[in-house]
């Protein structure tokens, strides 16, 4: 299988890391590519994978895979650049930087592509959506609070695109993976509200505080996204006329109605992982859209950034 990376950076090198140990397991051989803004040297884990290095779109040749793990800013061109040079796609998340993309002019409506949607893929989040048929939540409250300069340790925070706007950073967008979960458990909304601004002392020119309220047919659901929670939160609580069912990502946890919790926790690679698994049958073996679409993806965009 001949493989294209667009961009090494942290997330890049994880994707590469995963794909290859599943392919192994698999069997499939690997022939993978990088192009890269510079050539500047490769740690040598990274660079023993790497058969070939380009800087120009220009030098690649046709691939089976394509993964696009590049600045959010950049993944329109780059898309546009790769046009018939891919069998198969894999978009990082978000999509894009903003919604006024072409699916259509950048060749992704009959294009095979998955957008990268990881919290899908977590145990807690697997065991809430095989419990969702039995539920009628009357309200849904979904929060996710971190502080940004945690993110990465020993990262200037202030450097990273997550603080630059103009480098489609900001916790609207930066927190995709809350609108994307919930149009996977509840569909798009009827319509949504949205608020959004900097409002902490983070030295940062996007947005640290993004609030929702969106409404449904049976329900009422509220978002809360920020940058500055010193406590890490990252829960959905659904209001139930037997109790309150809460699924906590970062414990790892289901409560259910009845006050029993159930345990998922695990390394985060995990979630990865199996998105990974799903990817590669989609690219060897899928037919038509994947689970998550660049059009699906872009809806969840235009509820993200409260266009919808």
């Amino acid at each position: 299988m001949k493989v294209l990376f667009v961009g090494l950076g942290s997330i890049g090198k994880r994707h590469l890391n995963n794909l290859i140990h599943i392919a192994s397991r698999r069997g499939v051989s690997l022939e993978v590519d990088a192009l890269r803004s510079s050539l500047k040297p490769l740690p040598p884990e990274l660079a023993a994978v790497i058969k070939h290095q380009y800087i120009d779109f220009e030098q690649l040749g046709h691939y089976d895979v394509a993964f696009i793990t590049n600045p959010t800013s950049l993944h329109a061109s780059t898309l546009a650049d790769l046009a018939g040079k891919a069998e198969n796609l894999f978009i990082e998340k978000p999509i894009f930087d903003h919604t006024d993309y072409d699916l259509a002019e950048l060749g992704l409506e009959t294009q095979k592509a998955y957008v990268a949607a990881p919290m899908r893929w977590c145990g807690t989040f697997l065991a809430l959506k095989k419990l969702m048929p039995t539920l009628r939540p009357y309200s849904a409250r979904v929060i996710c609070s971190s502080y940004l300069p945690d993110w990465r340790p020993g990262v200037d925070y202030r450097k990273v695109y997550s603080a630059h706007k103009d480098m489609g950073g900001g916790v609207t967008i930066d927190l995709i993976h809350e609108w994307d979960y919930m149009v996977e458990l509840f569909g798009k909304p009827l319509e949504s509200y949205n608020f959004k601004g900097t409002y902490s002392d983070l030295e940062i020119d996007s947005d640290d505080l993004s609030v929702y309220i969106a409404r449904y047919p049976n329900m009422l659901a509220e978002i809360h996204l920020d940058y500055f929670g010193r406590t890490y939160r990252r829960t959905i609580e659904l209001f139930c006329a037997d109790g309150t069912v809460t699924a906590d990502f970062g414990a790892g946890t289901l409560t259910l109605a009845n006050g029993l919790v159930q345990h998922f926790e695990e390394p985060v690679n995990d979630r990865y992982m199996r998105e990974m698994e799903y990817f590669l049958d989609y690219a060897i073996n899928g037919q038509g859209e994947s689970i998550n679409s660049p059009a699906m993806a872009l809806d969840v965009l235009k509820l993200t950034l409260g266009e919808e």
